[in-house]
């Protein structure tokens, strides 16, 4: 037993070392990247007005969080972000769970699901501009067009895999479809559901640009493509590196919550 033990403790030591020497290679690969754009930048290597610089970059985000015209163009976006993902989370699986009760019906509209999110969703979003009008609401359908199809299909797919003896056992005690629903279906597919999740909300921000880069006067989207229009590269470069961190602070909520659910199963 304490030969066990030690052997235990030195694979959980090996473990946390590995840890630590990946999350520190990360950080001087990054540290590094920077010093050689910054370098680079200034001793004339690329061209400063077109790839910038770090040190711009982080003056030019100062700058503009004195002003508070950052924060407000990253609040928009945020919000339009949340609320198409409030409602890819309800309409996926309201629409998954409608298909899973209703077979016929999963037949009938499979294929049309399955164009729809083959279809580049950046043809849609001008079409959606002329349909609905630059606004808020076009803005958040054009993220919901980015995850919603794909949200439906993956699910309803889970709902299928669901363990069919436990279902088989529910019909033989004189369950129905809502018993098989709601105690085998729903409550197997949650890690499922977080998964997916996870990936619709990175799709849900890259919809909003999309529809932003259209159809808006305030945003992130609207920042990135006002700016490269003007030429101010320095704000591109910013907005996109705000966008990547608002991004990876997203997943990472939604990587917390799904962590702490499969801890507690």
């Amino acid at each position: 037993m304490p030969d066990l033990s030690s052997a235990q403790t030195k694979y959980l030591s090996r473990l946390k070392r590995e840890k630590y020497f990946v999350n520190i290679s990360r950080l001087v690969l990054f540290a590094g990247f920077l010093a050689l754009w910054e370098v680079s930048a200034r001793i004339g290597w690329i061209d400063s007005f077109i790839f910038s610089s770090p040190s711009a970059i982080g003056l030019n985000f100062l700058d503009m969080c004195r002003n508070q015209s950052l924060f407000t163009h990253i609040g928009i976006t945020l919000t339009e972000t949340l609320l198409s993902f409030f409602f890819v989370v309800i309409l996926g699986i309201g629409t998954a769970v409608l298909l899973w009760m209703f077979p016929k019906l999963a037949k009938i509209l499979e294929p049309y699901l399955v164009v729809l999110n083959s279809l580049p969703k950046s043809a849609l979003a001008p079409l959606l501009i002329v349909w609905l009008g630059a606004n808020v609401r076009t803005i958040i359908v054009a993220g919901m067009s980015v995850a919603i199809f794909g949200s439906v299909i993956n699910l309803y797919t889970g709902f299928q895999d669901a363990d069919p003896d436990k279902r088989k056992l529910i019909a033989t005690l004189g369950g129905n479809k809502k018993d098989e629903l709601t105690k085998i279906v729903l409550p197997s597919s949650v890690p499922l559901i977080l998964s997916i999740m996870k990936v619709n909300i990175g799709l849900c921000l890259v919809g909003v640009i999309i529809g932003e880069f259209i159809g808006a006067r305030q945003g992130l989207g609207y920042l990135i493509i006002y700016s490269s229009q003007t030429f101010k590269l320095t704000t591109v470069l910013m907005a996109i590196l705000v966008l990547c961190i608002i991004a990876m602070g997203l997943y990472s909520i939604l990587n917390l919550i799904e962590k702490r659910y499969t801890k507690q199963r």
